[in-house]
């Protein structure tokens, strides 16, 4: 899934919010200074305009370019966009306040220091924000991994113009050459990771977020770009017909590119912020629950089956991410080892197994797994970012390994405790296949009122104790 981050209001939220925390702030200090240190929210004109100026802060940023190239900004040119940022809001509390005839209640030598320390504050903040978001993006953190396709003669000048920006929210970590065998080689300083012949292999086997295109490559980059979008990965097309790609695409900007965006799905940054919102609050009410499961369930855990009561296991995430993942201990100690002798019992028809009366399941543990009980612990892996409440379930490394390309569409996204899976009566559903289809077509048609019906319906399953064995 590809998030539609250059376009969305939410892009520069965390701006908005500290400059509105600044303002507020100046406000309240401006305040205590004029009377005698008292706290401002005792003085109800006063809490009126706190909210007042709120609202006004909130119309300039959605009405003006307050934070258009902020980033690019430096400290001189930052000092005037604050000031005009602020003297903006001034001008319009105080317009409101004349025409609502209550100027004259309010302390004017109280409001011209607030516009003073709204300066100070806002532009120090802002300065200090934006060296830590510069510093986060040199350190690599949070980036998505890209992987440059070109020919010989176009690779060292498109590696030149995509690579060499260190403040993109991408990383260029591999190059392949269509035209010449240079795996092993370096172009400045990026490695060629795979040639033609073996590169959907390695997006296979690799974390690869995200896939760029030269457009001058070959005459089959479209079928190039449809095959790695099946494999869930985000493929960016420069200067190339897009007719027999997916619908979910867009115009986005690479260097000195105008590249063609397409994903299984195109998701806008508000979308995955109020994603994200009910992940953490979801995930903090289920922790309280977890502790009180553990409460009831850990003692029974270590008299039925000595050793720890958490079960850790190597999952994989987003893309190939591979991540810790946390449950109730519902099997035996060495259920891993023994499940190699119960290959041959397994009742599903591909990667995945699951086998009825399965023998290493501790006694409890049929009742946690009926309720769904032993997957709590996942609320953790869920508040971390690891997961999400809603996904698709997280393969074990060995499932992985036994992938065919278009398996790995469902690593498209984040994992989830929940999905269409579970919703969908899972101990009916026997083959690995349909439960791709069924994943594939949530990451196509996901929308948050979809993961909204999706946990109405877990609930209701959990409750019931259907849908698992």
């Amino acid at each position: 899934m590809y998030s539609e981050g250059k376009r969305s209001w939410v892009k520069h939220l965390d701006f908005t919010l500290l400059d509105i925390l600044c303002q507020e702030g100046a406000l309240v200090l401006a305040y205590a200074l004029r009377f005698n240190w008292r706290w401002l929210f005792y003085e109800e004109i006063y809490v009126r305009l706190a909210i007042i100026l709120l609202l006004f802060d909130i119309a300039v940023v959605f009405f003006t370019e307050s934070y258009k190239g902020i980033l690019r900004r430096n400290k001189f040119q930052e000092l005037r966009a604050t000031v005009m940022h602020c003297v903006v809001n001034f001008g319009g509390v105080q317009v409101y306040l004349f025409a609502i005839k209550q100027s004259i209640l309010y302390s004017r030598q109280m409001l011209f220091v607030y516009l003073l320390l709204a300066v100070i504050f806002e532009y120090f903040v802002r300065v200090l924000w934006k060296r830590l978001i510069r510093y986060r993006k040199l350190a690599d953190k949070d980036k998505t991994n890209m992987i440059v396709v070109a020919e010989s003669r176009n690779v060292e000048r498109c590696i030149r113009e995509i690579a060499t920006n260190k403040y993109t929210n991408y990383k260029v970590t591999g190059v392949v050459v269509v035209d010449e065998d240079m795996q092993g080689q370096k172009i400045g300083d990026v490695p060629v990771v795979a040639s033609c012949e073996n590169f959907l292999d390695y997006v296979r086997a690799n974390v690869v977020d995200e896939v760029f295109i030269d457009g001058n490559t070959r005459e089959s980059s479209e079928a190039l770009a449809s095959s790695l979008v099946e494999l869930g990965t985000t493929v960016h097309m420069s200067l190339v017909h897009a007719d027999r790609m997916v619908p979910n695409r867009q115009l986005d900007n690479f260097g000195n590119y105008i590249v063609l965006t397409s994903s299984l799905h195109i998701a806008t940054n508000r979308q995955l912020f109020i994603k994200r919102a009910m992940d953490i609050v979801g995930s903090i009410v289920g922790l309280v629950l977890t502790g009180i499961a553990f409460i009831i369930f850990a003692p029974i855990i270590k008299i039925q089956s000595p050793g720890p009561v958490f079960y850790q296991q190597i999952r994989i995430g987003k893309n190939g991410r591979r991540f810790k993942f946390y449950k109730f201990r519902s099997m035996y100690m060495d259920a891993d080892e023994r499940k190699k002798e119960l290959q041959e019992q397994n009742e599903m028809q591909g990667n995945m197994f699951k086998m009825e009366n399965d023998p290493r399941i501790i006694p409890i543990g049929h009742f946690m797994r009926k309720y769904s009980i032993d997957e709590m612990p996942q609320f953790w892996n869920v508040l971390i970012g690891d997961m999400s409440l809603v996904g698709t379930r997280p393969p074990t490394e060995d499932e992985v390994e036994m992938y065919e390309y278009h398996h790995k569409a469902r690593l498209g996204i984040r994992p989830g405790l929940t999905g269409m899976w579970q919703v969908s009566g899972r101990s009916d559903i026997t083959d690995f296949e349909k439960i791709v289809e069924l994943d594939t077509d949530y990451i196509m048609n996901w929308t948050l009122g979809l993961d909204v019906r999706i946990l109405f319906k877990t609930v209701a399953v959990v409750l019931s104790g259907k849908g698992s064995k």
